[in-house]
């Protein structure tokens, strides 16, 4: 039951994110959303890192020189994974009038938040990875350094269930309560790719440092292909720069603190 409960923890950041569209009238200004998109790219990088490829490589310690293997080929395998996805599914990044994957005759609010969503995936499959590595007992994962990875995925999620609402709101003149269900529905991918990881951790799991890599490799696709250029585009980009040093620094305490 506890398992459950903290793989549910990144919806609600997502849920609180999207519920910003009862409480603020206008969008989001654009200095805020630089160091918010910063920020949640700081925690994710930093989750990569400490939460995951760290991890895979001390459970393989016991291939000596080469216990990089399983992090070096599941970080590349997870990159590839949403470099196909970003090509096989229909979607448009906020602030783009270009659709992006294959041409297919959708609303552009949908397109939205297929591109939400798809950011989604890599985050679900983290933060079941380190659950089903924890649910194995032989994996060197804590309860505790689940929680933290649930934790701060849940933390980056809030501002990007206000970046999706917001200005669905505002741009697009839907109603709020409509607008906040498109921001929750966005999050709704992440328990369900975490309930299937963990499912399918507990019957492979020799494999699990190559998991955890594939999850970090997906997490640092997004953070490099999208986060990072929408929150460095146009002036005040050193704003983004702050907001990432901020969330790697907050979710690097969390990992080494909690974990």
């Amino acid at each position: 039951m506890e398992s459950l409960w903290g793989l549910l923890i990144p919806l609600a950041g997502t849920t609180a994110g999207a519920a910003c569209v009862f409480l603020l009238k206008n969008e989001i200004k654009p200095l805020i959303q630089k160091s918010l998109l910063g920020f949640a790219s700081g925690v994710m990088v930093a989750a990569s890192v400490w939460s995951l490829l760290i991890p895979a490589m001390d459970m393989s310690e016991n291939m000596g020189r080469f216990a990089f293997v399983p992090a070096a080929v599941g970080l590349l395998l997870g990159i590839v994974f949403l470099l196909v996805l970003d090509e096989c599914i229909p979607h448009m990044h906020l602030g783009s009038d270009t659709p992006e994957g294959p041409k297919k005759k959708i609303k552009k609010t949908t397109m939205l938040v297929l591109a939400v969503t798809l950011h989604n995936i890599p985050e679900g499959m983290a933060v079941g990875v380190v659950f089903a590595g924890m649910l194995a007992g032989n994996s060197g994962i804590t309860m505790a350094g689940a929680f933290t990875l649930a934790l701060g995925i849940a933390i980056q999620n809030f501002p990007e269930g206000a970046v999706i609402s917001m200005p669905l709101k505002s741009e697009e003149g839907m109603s709020s309560g409509k607008a906040f269900a498109y921001g929750f529905l966005s999050g709704i991918v992440e328990p369900v790719a975490a309930i299937v990881t963990v499912i399918l951790g507990r019957f492979i799991t020799p494999i699990l440092p190559y998991l955890l890599a594939f999850a970090a490799g997906a997490m640092l696709y997004v953070v490099v292909e999208e986060l990072i250029p929408e929150a460095s585009e146009g002036s005040h980009s050193n704003i983004g720069t702050i907001g990432f040093a901020v969330g790697f620094t907050l979710m690097m305490i969390l990992d080494v603190a909690l974990g």
